[in-house]
C-alpha cells in the first residue's frame, strides 16, 4: 500500500466524480489517497474496520471466505464505489475480503475524523444511505443468483472481470497466472468441472493455456457467452 499527501490530485478525483460536498471541510484535510497495487489486499474478512475508503480509480474483487476455508466471489467493484461503509455504520470487523485487480486508487479516511466531524453530517450520510442501499438491492439476489448460471457463464464472467480494467481496457498482453482450485472454489464449482470447461474454451479458441497460465484470446466470444458480466452490477 501506497499513501500520497498529494492535495491537487485529491481535489481532482473528488471533482470528477462529484463527490466534494459528501465531505465537511473540517473532513477534507484528514482525507489522503491510497494506492494498492494489482493482487494486494485492501482489507481482509475478520479484520478490525478503522478506515473509509472511496474507489475512485482501477478496479477491486470482493470474495467472502467461509469456516470451512472456501472462498466465493461475491463481485467485482469499479468507481465510484465505497469500502468499509456497512463496517462504519455498524461498528463490525471487515465483512468480506477486497483485493485490487488492477492498479487501484482510494480516498481513505480514519473512522475517529468521521466520527468528530462527520457523524451527523448530512451529505455524507445521503452518500452512505445511497451506496448501502445499492449494495443491498444486488446483494438480495447476486449469491445464489450467480450461482444459478452455468459454470460456463461463471467462469466467461470471472475472466472478463480479471482480463480488463474498468475501462474495459486488457491488463497485459501477458497470460495471467490462474490457479485453478481457488477459481474453482470462488466461482463455486469442483476442480474437475473447471478443468473440462477450461479445455471446451480453448478448444473453441476463446482463451489460450499454457503452464498454468490463460490468455484471453476472443473477448467478443467471451462476453456473448457471458451475455452481462455477472459479477459486475
Amino acid at each position: 500500500m501506497k499513501v500520497w499527501k498529494d492535495r491537487a490530485l485529491l481535489e481532482h478525483y473528488l471533482h470528477i466524480h462529484r463527490i466534494e460536498s459528501v465531505f465537511h471541510e473540517q473532513i477534507v484535510p484528514h482525507l489522503s489517497l491510497y494506492g494498492f497495487d494489482r493482487g494486494e489486499l485492501v482489507c481482509s474478512q475478520g479484520d478490525p474496520s478503522q478506515y473509509l475508503y472511496v474507489l475512485v480509480k482501477g478496479k477491486v474483487k470482493v470474495y467472502t471466505t467461509s469456516a470451512e476455508g472456501k472462498t466465493l466471489i461475491l463481485s467485482f467493484k469499479t468507481p465510484l464505489e465505497v469500502v468499509g461503509d456497512i463496517e462504519y455504520v455498524q461498528g463490525t470487523d471487515i465483512l468480506n475480503t477486497i483485493e485490487a485487480v488492477s492498479s487501484v486508487v482510494m480516498i481513505g479516511v480514519h473512522h475517529r475524523w468521521l466520527k468528530k466531524y462527520a457523524k451527523d453530517y448530512p451529505p455524507l450520510l445521503q452518500f452512505l444511505l445511497r451506496i448501502i442501499t445499492q449494495k443491498f438491492a444486488v446483494k438480495s439476489n447476486s449469491l445464489s443468483f450467480n450461482l444459478m448460471y452455468p459454470v460456463e457463464v461463471r467462469l466467461a464472467s470471472y475472466l472478463l472481470s480479471v482480463s480488463f480494467d474498468e475501462s474495459g481496457s486488457l491488463f497485459t498482453e501477458e497470460p495471467s497466472a490462474i490457479h485453478l482450485m481457488d477459481t474453482a472454489n470462488l466461482i463455486g464449482t469442483s476442480y474437475r468441472h473447471l478443468n473440462r470447461v477450461i479445455r471446451q474454451f480453448c478448444k473453441e479458441g476463446l482463451i489460450e493455456r499454457h503452464k498454468g497460465c490463460i490468455l484471453v484470446k476472443d473477448r467478443e466470444g467471451l462476453s456473448a457467452l457471458a451475455n452481462h458480466n455477472i459479477y459486475e452490477k
